[in-house]
């Protein structure tokens, strides 16, 4: 037999092990206990890649015409929908934009731009992951994205959530070479926490409760949804006796943006809205606030 050899491991760089006991106080503006936002995610997919598909079945053939069909469902009807919840509900939404969506689709930034979204870069489209990039190919690809969603919307994102969650491993150093504040990707905490790259934080989301995980992945129900929503915040809320916590819902037009489930969405948001202990806001404010002298020591 041979000798045991010990396999070697690439160790993660990008933040130290913190469990969330004995950090100093998170706390929130107004007194709240749980920093809430909706993220709305603005995107393009390209007919000729394989991407998320309707089925499994479906996902080598190009074109792909069920899976695409689904898919244009979001921007052409699905969106509307849901900007319709959102100003129901009072609720300014954080806007998960590719930058290639931002060009086709004009009406959907114009009714951005009205209601004051906060604009947060979502690569170029969700047919393009980033794993396997070079760097120099990767800052090129970034640049794009910013400049792109800077003159489509007239503001610079301040924050970045990767398509597909995909990252290599120069991204957050090259997102903050470009002035980005936080990302959204590494979804392992319930408050912000400052990353090991300078001037860049982690902010929470909470990707179990992401409405391609629950509608599509796991084929949980609308009403399903709803209980599971209620069940997150009231355990946040108790969580956060002490300190504050973050939630979020990202929400898929295509997705979440069904008839058959607009209803269980709008019900509930409107459970956190109408809740005491939420803080109603976007991952912009929530970030910003961490920034503050106040809330410095517990980063």
């Amino acid at each position: 037999m041979p000798p045991y050899q010990k396999e070697s491991f690439v160790d993660i760089e990008l933040f130290d092990y913190d469990p969330i006991i004995g950090r100093a106080p998170v706390r929130w503006p107004g007194g709240a206990r749980v920093a809430f936002y909706v993220g709305l995610n603005i995107e393009h997919f390209s007919v000729d890649r394989p991407t998320l598909s309707w089925h499994e079945a479906l996902g080598k053939l190009v074109p792909d015409v069920t899976s695409y069909g689904w898919r244009d469902y979001g921007p052409r009807v699905g969106i509307w929908r849901l900007i319709d919840i959102l100003d129901r509900q009072g609720v300014r939404a954080t806007a998960m934009l590719n930058s290639d969506a931002g060009e086709r689709y004009p009406q959907i930034v114009e009714a951005g731009r009205k209601r004051d979204w906060a604009w947060l870069a979502h690569g170029r489209s969700t047919s393009i992951p980033q794993v396997g990039m070079s760097e120099d190919d990767e800052r090129a690809y970034l640049t794009e994205v910013f400049d792109s969603i800077e003159k489509t919307t007239g503001q610079r994102p301040r924050g970045w959530l990767s398509p597909g969650l995909t990252e290599t491993f120069n991204t957050p150093r090259l997102l903050a070479e470009l002035g980005i504040d936080y990302l959204l990707d590494w979804a392992n905490d319930d408050q912000p926490y400052r990353l090991k790259v300078p001037g860049l934080l982690s902010v929470p989301y909470t990707l179990e409760l992401v409405d391609v995980q629950i509608f599509h992945m796991k084929s949980f129900t609308g009403a399903d949804y709803l209980q599971m929503v209620k069940d997150a915040f009231d355990q946040l809320h108790e969580d956060s006796a002490d300190s504050g916590r973050v939630m979020s819902l990202s929400l898929h037009p295509f997705i979440a943006g069904q008839p058959f489930r607009a209803k269980y969405v709008e019900k509930a948001i409107e459970y956190i809205v109408n809740h005491p202990g939420a803080w109603v806001t976007t991952s912009d404010e929530i970030a910003a606030h961490s920034r503050t002298r106040a809330y410095s020591d517990s980063l």
